[in-house]
């Protein structure tokens, strides 16, 4: 009856830690700020980026090109990273400009 007793602690001992260490990382409705900068330099373009406690990650900058002509124009690159509820991390690395928004990512389909 005692190495029955001892089997069931083992089970239980192991699932507990099986549960633990497969676990997300945290609750994104309880995510807390870790990194935020943020370098807004005027009218020229801007630079930012975060992480959270729940791994998503983001970077931004934007510079203004061809200043004053009519070909005046923000380019925005970046990059967001997030992890899923199934524990698989997502990457997202954008470009935004005068040809429009350009997104490439493993999990996006390719041409």
């Amino acid at each position: 009856m005692q190495s029955i007793n001892i089997f069931v602690l083992a089970v239980c001992a192991f699932v507990l830690v099986s549960s633990i260490s497969a676990a997300p990382l945290d609750d994104s409705k309880q995510a807390t700020i870790l990194r935020y900068d943020n370098e807004n330099i005027g009218t020229d373009g801007y630079n930012f980026g975060y992480e959270t406690s729940d791994g998503v990650t983001r970077q931004e900058q934007a510079e203004l090109k061809n200043a004053g002509t009519d070909h005046e124009a923000l380019s925005v690159r970046g990059s967001v990273s997030w992890v899923a509820p199934d524990g698989q991390t997502y990457t997202l690395h954008y470009i935004a400009d005068e040809n429009g928004f350009q997104p490439q990512g493993d999990h996006l389909p390719h041409n």
